[in-house]
């Protein structure tokens, strides 16, 4: 039931982003979607103690496992380069206007990569190249934990 709840409170943010609503649509995802999946998570690890106990791996499943795992990753780089505004850096003039646009994605995504958005209006190239911000990190660090938490339980 919980998955199906997650399913439906993500295609909800889908319609927010494709209706141009991008904020919406990424704050529905984190605070809805994740805040679902955090306590889907947290009462699989609390109440279901006893099939995991007895879980075995063979040898063949980590292969199957693998296998799949490098047919995805050979799909996915080629799908990844064959963007084409994903091939070049970000052009000043391109950043120059990101803080203008507060209803895009952009911010978010340059905050995320590690640009500082308060900054992005510099008209000095000098002072924008030293711009880093730990929006990334951050969220690497904080995905490594709930990962280590459940690895935990």
């Amino acid at each position: 039931m919980a998955f199906y709840l997650i399913m439906s409170l993500g295609a909800a943010a889908g319609l927010f982003f494709l209706a141009g609503a991008d904020f919406v649509g990424a704050m529905q995802l984190m605070i809805y979607v994740g805040g679902t999946l955090v306590l889907l998570i947290f009462g699989v690890m609390l109440t279901a103690q006893g099939p995991f106990i007895s879980m075995k791996t063979r040898g063949g499943d980590w292969i199957l496992a693998a296998l799949l795992a490098g047919i995805l990753l050979a799909l996915l780089i080629p799908a990844a380069f064959s963007v084409p505004a994903w091939r070049n850096r970000a052009s000043p003039e391109y950043l120059a206007g990101v803080h203008e646009r507060p209803a895009t994605s952009a911010p978010l995504a340059m905050g995320l990569v590690g640009a500082r958005v308060d900054r992005l209006a510099e008209a000095d190239v000098n002072r924008r190249e030293g711009m880093s911000g730990y929006l990334l990190p951050f969220e690497i660090v904080s995905v490594h934990l709930l990962v280590v938490l459940v690895g935990a339980a």
